[in-house]
């Protein structure tokens, strides 16, 4: 356990019983769309390409309302261990999870958008006290991004990802972890480059399903597996990343629909994860409706659609192209997510890359989607990152 004191308090969150009656009743009394106007008998990725499909948002709705039970995950957070904690004037909490074996490193682990501290909740306890004594053992830190969860809603502006690395030297130093590894995907593999880049005196060395080469880099000398990437991620930004310009230049109004609607909430993270994750058709394929549900009603009850779409206000498009990774580094590509840097990209940035994969299967959520894989796949690279610090 963390060494409580006036810095760092347990915490614990208990829905009310009305605000759960409410969800309810909202979903309820929904007021839906007409069906697509494009619809496939067949499953398949056109099905969802005018967004979400009725059917399947009646279906997710309806097991909302009636079969999820967020008691359940309430009670899984409570149990890991949950804290607070006031850093710049902002509420920050944090799950914070000891490992019982005295070789263990401190490990902090950080999300992105649209998904939580919910990403990780299945890979805690495999990390701090694993199953194979060989495998290494962490004390496990996952704060909520501001904005997030638990976390304080930001009053001003100025919370972007640079802001946010500080945050978490000092959140790590407070708990008495003065040097940490790091791992990310999404924001927290943005995240986990400035800590790896800005604070090297603190950090071991980074984990990350994220990598952003430099600007104006040559497609020359790639594999035709790479110039394929760099292809799939122009064409993502192109013409799939309407919800990062929204989110990017008008939070504010995408945030009053995502605060008062459950439904719409629910519509604007699924269609992210059908679209991101390595399946077909549905993200339910790999991923189950109670892990996608966690992670909305913790959205919904929090009320942080709109804070949360806020990080792309703050740091969109910010990663300082001048930034350069010295410490060593494991970078994992999964096929299916949306932005893949070739290898060549990377190490102009990342310059001790120590572990390179390139998994057979995975998208944007592989703590969720291959939980097993992610599991074994962060040991073993951040194994390579701890020797090669030593």
């Amino acid at each position: 356990m963390p060494r409580l004191s006036s810095d760092v308090q347990a915490f614990e969150a208990h829905a009310t019983d009305a605000d759960l009656d409410d969800l309810r009743a909202r979903l309820t009394a929904a007021r839906l769309p007409e069906a697509e106007t494009v619809r496939h008998a067949a499953p398949g990725p056109r099905r969802w390409e005018q967004g979400v499909p009725l059917a399947d948002l009646v279906d997710v709705v309806n097991y909302w309302r009636t079969g999820y039970d967020w008691r359940s995950f309430e009670a899984r957070l409570n149990r890991i261990g949950r804290f607070r904690t006031t850093i710049d004037d902002l509420g920050i909490h944090f799950l914070h999870r000891r490992s019982a074996r005295a070789d263990a490193t401190p490990l902090l682990l950080t999300h992105g958008w649209p998904d939580s501290i919910a990403r990780f909740i299945d890979a805690v306890d495999e990390l701090a006290d694993p199953k194979d004594a060989d495998a290494p053992a962490f004390h496990v830190v996952i704060p909520s991004l501001p904005g997030f969860g638990y976390s304080d809603k930001p009053a001003t502006t100025g919370w972007g990802t640079e802001k946010i690395a500080a945050a978490w030297v000092e959140l790590m130093g407070r708990l008495g972890y003065n040097k940490f590894a790091a791992h990310g995907g999404d924001w927290g593999g943005n995240i986990a480059t400035v800590l790896g880049g800005r604070f090297p005196a603190h950090v071991l060395g980074i984990h990350t399903t994220f990598a952003e080469g430099l600007p104006g880099l040559t497609t020359d000398g790639l594999t035709a597996v790479e110039r394929t990437w760099t292809e799939e991620t122009r064409d993502f930004w192109r013409h799939r990343a309407a919800y990062a310009k929204q989110q990017a230049t008008r939070p504010q109004t995408i945030g009053y629909s995502l605060v008062d609607s459950p439904v719409g909430l629910l519509a604007w993270i699924l269609d992210k994860f059908a679209e991101w994750s390595d399946t077909e058709d549905s993200p339910f394929e790999t991923i189950s409706q109670d892990r996608v549900l966690d992670n909305v009603t913790l959205y919904w009850l929090t009320r942080t659609g709109a804070s949360a779409a806020r990080i792309y206000y703050e740091s969109h498009n910010s990663l300082d192209p001048g930034i350069r990774v010295d410490v060593p580094s494991a970078i994992t590509m999964y096929p299916r997510d949306v932005e893949k840097c070739p290898r060549p990209w990377a190490q102009e940035r990342y310059r001790q890359i120590v572990r390179w994969r390139e998994p057979e299967s995975g998208g944007h959520f592989p703590s969720l989607e291959v939980p097993e894989y992610f599991v074994k796949d962060l040991q073993e690279g951040l194994a390579a990152v701890l020797a090669a610090h030593r």
